[in-house]
């Protein structure tokens, strides 16, 4: 008989799963950085580094424009977590947070806080949300064969593709949502 029961690998195994959907529907990786990019940045002017008796201080005087830059980077990462919509302002913010720490803070927390702000904020730039399996299946449905009709309205579409309002609505600009 082992130790572990085997509700309790169930209950793990169905966190796990939640988890995994909860991750793949959001910019996970690109909050992740953005987050773990704030630390050092916020973190290493305060920190009192001591070499045997010897005590480093890397305080500067821009110390507090360290601490916001910090704050707002994991503000930033958690924004992309939870409000997913937002995530391209939020991955420009981190960029340019990222790119003012340098000056700022020490080198951008001596470029492991710059770096890590720089990925992240890139991978919520270009982050974009997968489709459904569901509508998925319906496109490969529709994909199989054209209606009788529908290869007249396809010569016309592309007989008309060049105009820039057609075009437009097509690939998606001006539409809200």
């Amino acid at each position: 008989m082992g130790a572990e029961s085997p509700g309790a690998r169930d209950r793990v195994r169905q966190w796990r799963a939640t988890f995994r959907v909860w991750r793949w529907q959001r910019p996970f990786w690109a909050g992740l950085l953005t987050l773990l990019g704030g630390l050092p940045i916020a973190y290493f002017p305060y920190a009192n580094l001591t070499m045997g008796q010897l005590t480093i201080r890397m305080s500067t005087t821009a110390g507090s424009g360290s601490l916001i830059i910090g704050v707002l980077l994991v503000v930033l990462g958690l924004t992309m977590w939870f409000q997913s919509a937002t995530r391209v302002f939020a991955g420009v913010a981190a960029i340019l947070l990222g790119l003012v720490s340098l000056v700022v803070s020490n080198f951008g927390g001596f470029l492991l806080g710059f770096l890590l702000a720089l990925f992240g904020g890139a991978l919520g730039v270009s982050w974009a949300p997968g489709e459904v399996l569901a509508a998925k299946s319906t496109k490969d449905a529709q994909a199989v064969g054209p209606e009788p009709d529908e290869g007249v309205d396809d010569a016309r579409e592309a007989a008309d593709a060049g105009t820039a309002t057609d075009q437009e609505s097509r690939n998606g600009r001006h539409r809200a949502g």
